[in-house]
């Protein structure tokens, strides 16, 4: 049973919504990354697992759902309402296809994604296909792979760059990486990273650090 983990922080507006729309045999892992709106309550009520992780940091709350996860396939997917939990079965698919990782390219509707953003993201994918030659459009925020495979990586980024170093880490490590066109709608709730402008400036920040700080080679 692959498992789903959702790093959460002030989702309750969006949390029932996505959890429901979670695909039969897939078991969501909700991380509480300091939530104030009640967030891991609404999740514990509906009967989802759910793990605290005091240190903040979306990274902090992906390595802490990475860890309490059992299962062989591990997903990871915001948990705002702006992607869709029916997409999963596919980049479990995609694994089972020869994929090592499969990673989403966001599809938008109109007005889900920031002209900043998209902008900013653009230009590190850039940057990543120059250093590495990885024909990636987007470093997007739904991916699979194998549990295992993800702790021997040894991902160490704790905020805004994990996204990236697991990319970067996975394809100097020889793994065959897949994007996969993933629909993203606008999100429930007030953004809190990439849908503001100090939220983006600051995770472009942390990725162009790892950028320069990892040899894509080694």
């Amino acid at each position: 049973m692959p498992e789903v983990v959702l790093p959460v922080l002030d989702e309750a507006e969006a949390l029932p919504g996505v959890l429901a729309a979670m695909p039969a045999g897939y078991r969501p892992i909700v991380v509480d990354n300091g939530s104030q709106d009640g967030s891991a309550q609404i999740a514990a009520d509906l009967g989802t697992e759910v793990v605290t992780e005091p240190r903040k940091g979306f990274g902090a709350a992906c390595f802490a759902g990475l860890l309490a996860s059992t299962a062989d396939v591990v997903c990871f997917m915001d948990c705002d309402g702006s992607l869709d939990p029916g997409q999963l079965p596919d980049f479990v698919a995609a694994l089972s296809g020869g994929a090592d990782l499969a990673v989403g390219a966001r599809q938008p509707e109109r007005g889900s994604w920031p002209l900043h953003a998209r902008v900013a993201n653009r230009l590190l994918a850039l940057e990543l296909r120059r250093r590495t030659g990885l024909r990636l459009s987007d470093i997007g925020p739904m991916r699979a792979a194998r549990r295992q495979g993800l702790l021997d990586l040894g991902l160490r980024d704790r905020r805004s760059g994990w996204p990236l170093e697991m990319v970067l880490r996975a394809h100097a490590a020889g793994w065959k990486i897949v994007e996969l066109p993933t629909a993203y709608r606008r999100r429930a709730g007030r953004s809190k990273v990439t849908g503001t402008a100090r939220g983006t400036a600051q995770a472009m920040a942390d990725m162009s650090t790892l950028l320069r700080r990892i040899d894509p080679d080694q």
